[in-house]
Order: C-alpha cells, then sequence, then structure tokens
C-alpha cells in the first residue's frame, strides 16, 4: 500500500515539474511564432505602405521608415532619398499622399512621388514637410551612397565614394570595403582605397597607420592632408612623424606642380582668346596698314549674332553654336567689306585719321546694338558639350568651356593659314601686304585685295565674338575691353604674321597668368605693356617680321 502511495506521490511530482517546465516553454513558442509572422507582415509589407510611413512626426520612427524602405530593391528609392535629404519631400494634409515639390507662380507643384504624376497646385499650409534632423541625414546619405555604389556607371560610383570621404565613419568604410570586391575601374578603387586609408590612419595597429599613410601621400584629397597634419601633430611615435612629415612634403610638392599647371593652361586658355580677336586684326593691319578701332565692335557683332540664333533656336542650343559661327562670320565681314569701301578706302596712308574715323564707327555701331537690343547685357546660353568640366584629380580641373575654345582658336587658325598660303586671295594678300605698288604692277587688284582682307579680317572677329559668348555676357561694350590686348599681340608678334600672332597671343596670355597672382590683374596687365613697350625699342618690327621688298615701310 505504501509502495502504491510512493508511486502515486512520484506521479503528482512528474506532473507538476511538467507544468512549470513545459508552460513557459509554449509561451516562449507561442510568443515566438507571433514575432515570426510579425517580421512576415512587415516583409510583405509594399513600398507603397513604406513610403506612406516617412510622414510620421517621430524621428526615430521616420529612422525605422528609412531602414525598412532601404532594405527594398525599387529603382525609386535612391529619387525618395535624395529628394527626402534635400528637404523637398512633403506630404499633402488631406490625402496623406507622399509628394516632391516645385515652386511655382500660384504656389507648389505637388508630383506623387511613386507614380510621377502631378496632384495638383497647393498652397504651402495646404502642405507637410517630412522634416529631417543631423542624424536622419546621416542615415539618408550613407543609404544614397550604398545605392549608387551598386550602379552600374562607373562615373555615378565614383561621385558616391566622394560623397562618403566628406564624413567617414564605420558604415562607410564598410560599403568601401565591400566595394573593392567587385571593382572593375582602378580611379575608383583608388579612392575607395584612400577613404578606408582616412578611417584606418586613427587605428590602433602601427603597421596599419604606416600603410595608411603610404596611401594618402599620394592622393591630393584635402581630407589626406587634413589627416597627415593631424597625425604629424598628435604623434609623439618618431617613426609615424617621419612617415607623415614625408607624406606631407610629397603632397605639398605634387599641389605645387599642378598650381604651375594651372597657370600654364588658363595662361593658355587667355591666349587663345587674345589670338582669336587679334588674327583678324593683324591681316588688316599687316595687308593694309589700317589701325582698326572698330575691330572689337566687329567682334560684338558676332556676339550678338550668336544671341539671336540662340533665341530663334531656344530648343536646339547645340545646334545652333555650330550655325552661328559661318552667320557670325558673314555678318562681321558684311560690315567690315562696307567700312572699308565707304570710309576705309579714302584715307589710306593716313593711319592716324584712319584711327579716328574707325573709333567713331566703334560709337555708331555700339549704338547701333544699344537701340535695337538695349543697354543691358545678354546671356548666351551654353551648350551641354560645353558645360562642366574635365577633372584631372581633385585640385586641378579644366572647364570644357575653354578646352573647346583653345581647340577653336587652333582650328581657325589653322584654315585662315590654309587660306593665305594655298588660295589665289591668300597668295595676292602676301603680295599686297609685302608690296603694294609691285603687286598692282603685276596686275593685282589693290583695291579689290583690301576689301577681301578687310572683310576676312572682320569675319574672323565675329566668329572671336561667337567664342567670347560662350565665356561672358554679351553686352554693346563687349569689344572695347579687348581691343587694346589684341593690338598689343599684334605688334609683339609681327604685323601681318599669323605664326607671329600665334605665338604672341599664347605666350602673353601665359605671363599674365603667372604675373597676377603676384601683382593682381591690372598691374599685371600694365608690366606687360611695359614689356612690350621694351621689347619693340628693340625689334620694331616683332618677334616674326615680315620679308620682302617694300615690307618694311
Amino acid at each position: 500500500m505504501n509502495k502504491h502511495i510512493k508511486i502515486l506521490k512520484q506521479l503528482i511530482a512528474l506532473m507538476l515539474v511538467s507544468v512549470f517546465t513545459v508552460f513557459p516553454f509554449s509561451v516562449h513558442a507561442v510568443k515566438s511564432e507571433q514575432v515570426t509572422s510579425s517580421d512576415v507582415s512587415e516583409t510583405n509589407t509594399s513600398f507603397e505602405s513604406a513610403v506612406a510611413n516617412l510622414a510620421v512626426k517621430s524621428f526615430s520612427k521616420k529612422k525605422s521608415a528609412v531602414i525598412a524602405l532601404a532594405k527594398f530593391e525599387n529603382e525609386k528609392l535612391l529619387d525618395i532619398f535624395e529628394i527626402m535629404l534635400a528637404g523637398k519631400l512633403y506630404y499633402i494634409k488631406e490625402s496623406k499622399i507622399i509628394v516632391a515639390i516645385s515652386k511655382q507662380d500660384k504656389g507648389y507643384q505637388a508630383i506623387n512621388i511613386l507614380t510621377g504624376n502631378t496632384e495638383g497646385t497647393f498652397s504651402k499650409r495646404k502642405l507637410k514637410k517630412i522634416s529631417v534632423n543631423n542624424s536622419l541625414r546621416r542615415m539618408l546619405r550613407t543609404h544614397i551612397a550604398e545605392l549608387k555604389i551598386r550602379s552600374p556607371q562607373s562615373k555615378v560610383r565614383r561621385a558616391a565614394v566622394e560623397q562618403l570621404l566628406k564624413s567617414i565613419d564605420e558604415n562607410s568604410v564598410t560599403l568601401l570595403y565591400k566595394l573593392l570586391e567587385n571593382e572593375q575601374d582602378e580611379a575608383v578603387k583608388d579612392l575607395a582605397r584612400v577613404g578606408i586609408a582616412l578611417w584606418n590612419i586613427n587605428a590602433e595597429d602601427k603597421q596599419l597607420k604606416l600603410k595608411s599613410i603610404a596611401i594618402l601621400s599620394d592622393s591630393l584629397l584635402p581630407q589626406a592632408k587634413a589627416q597627415l597634419q593631424t597625425l604629424y601633430d598628435d604623434t609623439e611615435d618618431s617613426e609615424l612623424k617621419a612617415a607623415a612629415n614625408k607624406a606631407l612634403k610629397s603632397i605639398e610638392e605634387a599641389a605645387n606642380f599642378y598650381a604651375v599647371l594651372e597657370n600654364v593652361v588658363f595662361g593658355l586658355s587667355l591666349g587663345s582668346v587674345l589670338l582669336l580677336i587679334a588674327i583678324g586684326l593683324s591681316i588688316t593691319f599687316g595687308v593694309m596698314g589700317v589701325i582698326n578701332m572698330a575691330h572689337g565692335e566687329l567682334m560684338m557683332l558676332g556676339a550678338y549674332t550668336t544671341f539671336v540664333v540662340q533665341q530663334m533656336m531656344p530648343d536646339y542650343i547645340t545646334t545652333s553654336i555650330f550655325i552661328s559661327i559661318p552667320l557670325a562670320f558673314c555678318v562681321s565681314g558684311f560690315f567690315g567689306v562696307l567700312i572699308e569701301r565707304f570710309v576705309i578706302r579714302y584715307l589710306y596712308g593716313r593711319p592716324l585719321e584712319t584711327l579716328l574715323a574707325t573709333f567713331g564707327i566703334s560709337l555708331i555701331l555700339q549704338q547701333f546694338v544699344r537701340t535695337i537690343f538695349g543697354p543691358t547685357n545678354q546671356a548666351v546660353v551654353t551648350p551641354a558639350f560645353m558645360s562642366g568640366s574635365l577633372e584631372i584629380n581633385s585640385i586641378f580641373a579644366i572647364t570644357y568651356n575653354r578646352l573647346y575654345i583653345f581647340i577653336f582658336a587652333l582650328i581657325v587658325f589653322g584654315i585662315l593659314l590654309l587660306i593665305l598660303k594655298k588660295t589665289r586671295l591668300g597668295l595676292e594678300v602676301r603680295a599686297v601686304s609685302q608690296n603694294r605698288s609691285m603687286a598692282k604692277a603685276m596686275g593685282v587688284r589693290t583695291e579689290w585685295v583690301d576689301a577681301m582682307t578687310f572683310g576676312l579680317g572682320s569675319g574672323v572677329a565675329g566668329v572671336a565674338g561667337v567664342a567670347l559668348s560662350q565665356l561672358t555676357n554679351v553686352g554693346p561694350n563687349l569689344g572695347q575691353g579687348y581691343i587694346i590686348d589684341s593690338f598689343m599681340v599684334v605688334v609683339f608678334g609681327g604685323v601681318g604674321n599669323l605664326w607671329g600672332t600665334l605665338v604672341a597671343g599664347l605666350s602673353l596670355g601665359v605671363i599674365n597668368k603667372f604675373l597676377e597672382p603676384w601683382t593682381g590683374a591690372v598691374l599685371a596687365k600694365i608690366l606687360v605693356l611695359v614689356f612690350i613697350i621694351l621689347f619693340i625699342q628693340k625689334r620694331p618690327r616683332g618677334l616674326f617680321p615680315q620679308k620682302g621688298r617694300g615690307s618694311g615701310s
């Protein structure tokens, strides 16, 4: 009996133990099951619902919404994050639709962020901004960079890495390590290595620091120099200090080299503009001995021609530039021939009177464009292919408009050289410029040559105006700022010599750019003028004087 009671007690105890051990596990299992189904529910949440969650007030909930959105593979995700970061993401108070806004005359145009459709134009009070704080901005920048890093375009990936380098952190470094695993573009890989080195230079491992210093010594990024300078100032380790100092000197030498190169490139750019302006003047001054003070205004007419063509073709900016070149040549050339036929032809052999006459013509032309276009400057739109810059590295870039103008100036120079060397007009122009009396005695119609030469020089001035319209605003006084410089180029290079004009224009441009940092723009021009005056005392006929009988008269 006692034995049975004992067995019964053991069974009861075993049942109690089962209840208190199994029941908690059962409860945990239920909870676990509930969490799992919640996760599944969250996973199945649509992209549209995730976007709608951005409209909450709490910044912590907005962070959660951004994290949830980042898990989706959606082509609209990058645009949403960028608009949100820019502070242009709103929602319509009445409908709760998430929109991007743009300012309009009668309010704000709201564009549905998901469909791209316009929801209408609203007043500001009917919209609510989805605000972001600094923490959320950092998170958005990281996600934007992560999305861009996965882009198939190396240019986009590079821009993403550059963005990460502005505020490098642990998450950024993780992204950069992932990028290095599959990246094929060496430039992007080098930039990623620099980003990792910027982080690792603060590591505890000395060898990792030395490796980071070696990588940063080849970088011209401001962040690299700043980190190396900080390490040099703060560290007491002699080996690290020596390595950082060596890296800083290497960066400084590279920066000095690119500063010199930048002055050379900018000088050549300025020289190409001077070449374009002076090359037409060199022809008329060299052949006819006419001091044409209206040359700048003929260039101005070419610039206004570009403006007019663009106004007629607002949707075809690139095409309009190419159409403007021959039109500007014809317009300025036509005015040049008119000036020669009605004024200049009666003043040959009287250079001071031609100077006064052409100065008066320049004033008439200025008033002519003021009457038609008004006294204010006109802006000419730069075509897309001339916008932006060619970035060589982080401290040296060449703007495309100046690069194309330099190439354009060389093309114009080459065409003009071919005309003067390979055509009958060129032969007669050279004959008249070297000995007018002998050329006339040989049957050359010097009056016709004068008219065509003045028209050719004026047409080239018009082409120069097309180029200048891409560098500055078009206005009635456009030509006045360049006329003195163009005369200096002609006199320095040698009157009537195209090669002299090329060398003089480019060299004076470079000299001017090297002087400007030391003396300022105005004093630099004065010094160049003094140099030319002294040079002319020694070589009155310039660098490349004309040859032939009578050429010195």
